[in-house]
């Protein structure tokens, strides 16, 4: 689900995961469309980074 919201809607994604500053930066690069694409793709790669970290702090017996 948090993949759909990447694609179509970039800066929802960073609130998700906490990171709300970069979700404000990416809610104003979202503002023109050409930025629209980078917002896509680094909201993607943001998800994918914390999907990564929360199976290495899984692993390690850790919460967050």
């Amino acid at each position: 689900m948090r993949l759909l919201l990447a694609i179509f809607l970039p800066p929802v994604v960073f609130f998700t995961i906490g990171r709300p500053f970069a979700g404000i930066f990416c809610l104003i690069l979202q503002i023109t469309l050409v930025g629209w694409i980078p917002a896509a793709l680094w909201a993607v790669y943001a998800l994918g980074q914390y999907r990564t970290d929360q199976r290495i702090a899984g692993a390690f017996g850790q919460r967050r």
